[in-house]
């Protein structure tokens, strides 16, 4: 079985998405990160079942994605301060 397969990639997307748009509080992030891979461990579903260095992967996908979702975040942020306060400079 391979470390790293489609749903990797989806629980990229998923965090990345998560970190840019909804929170970037990085305790609740590895709470809800870390805490669904111990729940996969207890579901009865084939997508489930994993071995744990596809696990340990997983995580590191989330801590990626979700790193890329608040860099992202706040560089609009940043881009957005820095265009509002050039409008409310005078001219030259």
């Amino acid at each position: 079985m391979a470390f790293v397969n489609f749903y990797s990639v989806i629980h990229f997307f998923i965090w990345s998405t998560t970190g840019r748009y909804i929170f970037n509080q990085w305790k609740l992030f590895f709470v809800l990160s870390i805490g669904w891979e111990i729940l996969e461990l207890y579901l009865p579903f084939e997508f489930a079942v994993e071995e744990l260095g596809n696990k340990i992967m997983d995580v590191v996908f989330n801590t990626a994605g979700f790193y890329l979702g608040t860099r992202i975040r706040y560089d609009g942020l940043v881009t957005q301060i820095s265009k509002t306060t050039s409008q409310n400079q005078p001219g030259p």
